[in-house]
């Protein structure tokens, strides 16, 4: 059948109609109260059309319709249609984050429930999204406190088992231990995972009456330990549900949109106001709209619709800037997932004008941050830079050293680069420092700068136009003495102090030569922010290396120092209990199944007289 002939025969019911183009690839997907019309006008000379319509009009070469019996559920398939396809022509909702739902692993044996931001159709159950996303965290904790389902991945439930003992969750009484057979049974973990779907699903009172039953049964039976724990969960239950119920007697379950737009770039933002307070926000942006005829409210229209119809939480009012053809469609059809009559409101003056026009306020800082951000003038800062420390040529390259230790042990310097106003982290460097002993920054700072440039001259590579050094007078000095020792006394240092008892601070800097006139530089000027931005750096390479060498030589000296303990050993330990804390901690019969009885004495005993010298 060809195009005019499909045309001709379009039906007057609603439904959803889909554009493709000569590759038979679907590139704009619609809804109408009536195929006919709405499919026709794409065909029609007479009619106007914005340059992003003529463009698709000049792509379709065959559609396909969809037939339904009423517009509300025209608009929830093409919303599924749309994200199904992602056509190119359609108003797509890019979001740079997903709202956290709740996982419940319904498809395993043993289920657990967590944080995700991730719905999939694994056979899972999933709850939400929640607003704020804190409120998952603590649903998930609440769930752990009061049901204890297990926390653990499949893999770790399946160390336990063997291991034939449950972890310290179970200890903690935050687990029901399903790891050990003893400890609970198949129907009693399940028993849990349905009080849990129960409680996710808002059936407060079902639970609550399924709660009560259990306890009188267990009383009669002189089970008294179940019967109170069954009342202490019809409590959290009951307490729960009174929760809930204030808060939908409060009329202030709101969404309010608002945007801003400049050209093909658009900002939108959604504040959630409940109980009265705004708790919550959402930011989406597009880099594509139509310039040209560009229409807020068929634009919003679309948004909404793909957002709610596919989304699970529905607010009892939405807030928009401006209204729209198929609004009292779409107030239908979440009316009905809802439960409750919603309302989209486009309010024109009063309070709820005034937070959408809060709304769209954010959404113009959020337009500047996203499509603004402008790169600093690097040249102009590094020339200022150069100004301002009075060195002689432009700091191009600059290296930056720090020193990181703990009371003398594990001493380690850190060296980053920076070149044009860019971090170059392939030329960063470690070093071990290994002619000082206990806490000396200032000899091992000069060790550090020594070893550094004795092998750029030796090998002939590019000397720095600055180095940085962190630290005072001392630092400096030193750092100065090895430069000197080196014949490159010329080379500009800088050294850049901190507040007393301050580290996150930069109070002043110090050039070498000048140390009498120190050089105070604006919180907020952009050589202040270089300078920041390359002493933390620093600081971070430094600390974090002297952290791996820390734990390398945790495990190296206290393990392998006992006796029947090598390499592989304490592989395994380290594999299992993760870290050496957790080894130390350990007793005989939680190290047995890892390394034997014996061995598991020896750790234990090993750890025991650490304690009790005081080591």
């Amino acid at each position: 059948m060809t195009l005019d002939e499909k045309l001709q025969n379009l039906p007057v019911q609603p439904g959803c109609y889909l554009h493709k183009n000569a590759k038979g690839q679907i590139i704009y997907i619609g809804k109408a109260k009536s195929l006919r019309n709405r499919v026709r006008q794409y065909f029609q000379n007479s009619r106007a059309m914005d340059a992003k319509t003529q463009e698709l009009v000049s792509r379709i070469t065959d559609f396909e319709i969809i037939v339904t019996d009423t517009e509300a559920e025209a608009l929830i398939l093409e919303s599924n249609l749309i994200k199904q396809h992602k056509p190119r022509f359609n108003v797509m909702l890019k979001d740079d984050k997903a709202y956290p739902h709740l996982k419940l692993t319904s498809n395993e044996e043993f289920p657990r429930i967590f944080k995700t931001r991730r719905v999939e159709k694994d056979g899972a159950a999933y709850f939400g999204p929640y607003l704020p996303a804190s409120l998952a965290d603590k649903t998930v904790s609440l769930i752990n406190r009061e049901f204890q389902l297990r926390t653990c991945t499949d893999e770790v439930y399946e160390l336990y088992k063997r291991a034939g003992r449950p972890c310290m969750e179970y200890q903690i009484k935050r687990c029901a231990g399903p790891c050990q057979k003893e400890l609970c049974k198949p129907e009693q973990y399940r028993e849990a995972t349905n009080d849990v779907l129960l409680l996710l699903q808002g059936k407060d009172k079902e639970l609550a009456e399924e709660l009560e039953a259990r306890m009188l049964k267990a009383s009669e039976e002189l089970r008294f330990e179940q019967a109170a724990k069954y009342r202490d969960l019809l409590r959290t239950v009951r307490a729960l549900s009174e929760h809930q119920k204030m808060m939908a007697s409060l009329d202030q379950d709101v969404d309010i949109f608002g945007y801003y737009r400049e050209a093909h770039q658009l900002s939108l933002h959604l504040f959630t106001m409940r109980e009265g307070r705004i708790v919550g926000r959402r930011e989406f942006y597009w880099e594509d709209v139509a310039v040209e005829n560009f229409n807020p409210a068929e634009f919003l229209g679309a948004v909404l619709e793909q957002y709610y119809t596919i989304g699970n939480y529905v607010p009892l009012e939405i807030h928009v800037p401006v209204d729209w053809e198929g609004r009292t469609v779409l107030e239908e059809v979440l009316s009905e997932k809802r439960g409750r009559r919603v309302q989209i409101l486009d309010p024109q003056r009063g309070r709820k004008r005034e937070m959408i026009d809060l709304v769209e306020k954010n959404a113009k800082l959020g337009f500047e941050q996203r499509f603004r951000v402008i790169k600093p003038d690097w040249a102009k800062v590094l020339a200022e830079l150069q100004e301002v420390l009075g060195v002689p040529t432009l700091p191009h390259r600059i290296e930056s050293f720090d020193i990181s230790h703990i009371q003398g042990s594990d001493n380690v310097a850190g060296m980053v680069v920076c070149e044009g106003g860019e971090m170059k982290k392939s030329d960063y460097r470690k070093f071990i420092i290994k002619s000082v002993e206990g806490a000396d920054d200032f000899a091992s700072m000069r060790e550090a700068v020594a070893r550094r440039y004795a092998r750029l001259l030796k090998e002939e590579k590019q000397l720095p136009d600055l180095i940085f050094i962190d630290g005072g007078k001392g630092q400096l000095s030193a750092a100065s003495a090895a430069l000197h020792e080196l014949g490159l006394a010329d080379l500009p240092l800088v050294g850049i102090v901190k507040p007393r008892g301050r580290h996150e601070e930069i109070s002043h800097l110090l050039v070498k030569g000048r140390e009498d006139e120190p050089i105070f530089l604006e919180l907020t000027s952009p050589v202040m922010r270089l300078v920041r931005l390359i002493r933390d750096e620093t600081h971070r390479f430094a600390v974090s290396y002297h952290r791996k060498r820390r734990a390398m030589r945790d495990f190296n000296s206290e393990l392998t120092s006992i006796p029947g303990v090598g390499e592989k050993l304490k592989e395994r330990l380290l594999r299992n209990f993760g870290s050496l804390k957790r080894v130390a901690e350990a007793s005989v019969a939680e190290l047995k199944p890892f390394v034997g009885q014996q061995q598991a004495e020896r750790i234990v005993e090993h750890f025991r007289q650490l304690t009790q010298s005081g080591e």
